[in-house]
């Protein structure tokens, strides 16, 4: 995965999209970006990201809500809260609405590439035990079909 990455950037604040989108594009991952909550959520809807960086505070509506849709629209997309107002009531909201990291402004732009690795790392995880998982079910599926097939066929 790595380097080919898709990262969605969702900040109403045009110089930190635009840093990111710098910076991320640098490092060889392919960035898109929405300065509106539900402009990130119809990206979502249309694209497929494996990260999105969203901010706490939009224009239209709570980062925590974007959150909340994405696991709607996106279940995969790994998500990680921005902010420039850190608490510890906002860290505890963005966990509980399914962003898997929290980030403060302004960046430590080592700290976000890090974040991005391990991120990545954890979707492709994730990825391959979710085909290990469907593997074996349909290996055993198949078992149980082949006994239904030769119990069928036995004579009563």
């Amino acid at each position: 995965m790595g380097k080919h990455a898709r990262i969605l950037v969702v900040d109403d604040d045009e110089s930190i999209r635009a840093v990111l989108t710098a910076v991320l594009q640098e490092k060889g991952y392919t960035v898109d970006t929405a300065g509106y909550g539900n402009e990130g959520i119809e990206k979502t809807k249309n694209s497929f990201y494996n990260l999105a960086f969203v901010d706490i505070r939009l224009p239209d509506m709570e980062g925590t809500q974007v959150l909340a849709k994405m696991n709607e629209t996106a279940p995969e997309i790994r998500k990680i809260i921005i902010t420039g107002y850190p608490s510890l009531q906002n860290a505890v909201d963005a966990l509980n609405k399914g962003a898997h990291a929290y980030i403060m402004k302004p960046f430590d732009m080592d700290n976000v590439l890090r974040t991005i690795e391990e991120q990545l790392k954890k979707q492709e995880e994730e990825k391959k035990y979710g085909k290990e998982k469907v593997t074996e079910f349909i290996e055993t599926r198949v078992k149980e079909l082949k006994e239904e097939t030769a119990a069928q066929k036995k004579p009563r």
